[in-house]
């Protein structure tokens, strides 16, 4: 049974090492002190900074996430959108990407950017499907090619 949920504190660690291990499937890298900082302390750069962060469950073991992150008040970043390549094409993705939007659209934002890395092709597709659409960004982290965005 799959249980999309809220993260909770002290989950950090085996959020850390699921965004690892989907990055190292496609010859991408962690950043503990740059790019993935925010998963080191969810309440902090996640609820306590009006964002948001889930996590999918099965059979107790974590295997996807998300992140709402704050940009401004009206602008938010979809972050940290992993899911083991063991779980992909049973619509888990679809799962977390619905959620993400709606729980974008509760918590007030009006438009929500991402970035990505073309290698990420599943991932991209998904993206697209949804309405996101590359733009030129202003800032783009280290492991990332390219930006996207839609309005909520």
């Amino acid at each position: 049974m799959n249980n999309l949920r809220k993260a909770e504190s002290g989950e950090e660690n085996t959020i850390f090492e699921l965004v690892k291990t989907v990055l190292a499937e496609y010859g991408l890298r962690t950043d503990p002190q740059g790019t993935d900082k925010d998963i080191s302390d969810i309440n902090k750069y996640y609820f306590s900074n009006g964002g948001w962060f889930s996590v999918i469950e099965k059979d107790g073991m974590i295997i996807g996430s998300y992140g709402i992150f704050r940009i401004n008040d009206n602008i938010c970043e979809l972050r940290k959108m992993y899911l083991l390549n063991e779980y992909q094409g049973q619509g888990l993705g679809k799962l977390m990407m619905e959620d993400a939007l709606k729980k974008a659209g509760e918590l007030g934002y009006s438009e929500i950017i991402l970035e990505s890395n073309r290698v990420l092709i599943k991932a991209l597709g998904l993206y697209r499907k949804y309405g996101f659409v590359e733009y030129t960004p202003t800032h783009l982290s280290n492991r990332c090619d390219l930006t996207m965005k839609r309005k909520i």
